[in-house]
């Protein structure tokens, strides 16, 4: 898949999310956080996704926060927990 944004264009490898078999989708890190552009599970029907919210501990009981499955393809498409809001 061919990923642009701001001018730039950035080719990367067609992945599916393994808990929903969804295709991942390109998403921009944010500024200064060290990250280009992840693959990322959109799906809010996600098992990974789903009642992740549950998952994150020490953190207070009115916080949405959740993970989504992600791979960075600038490390080698390795998978991470991406924070994210829960709704």
């Amino acid at each position: 898949m061919i990923f642009k944004y701001a001018g730039i264009e950035t080719e990367l490898e067609d992945h599916d999310c393994p808990h929903c078999k969804k295709p991942l989708e390109p998403w921009l890190g944010p500024p200064d956080s060290g990250w280009g552009v992840l693959l990322v599970c959109c799906n809010n029907q996600c098992p990974h996704y789903k009642d992740s919210d549950k998952d994150i501990v020490n953190k207070r009981s009115d916080c949405t926060l959740g993970c989504r499955y992600a791979e960075n393809p600038e490390n080698g498409y390795k998978s991470f927990n991406l924070v994210a809001m829960c709704f």
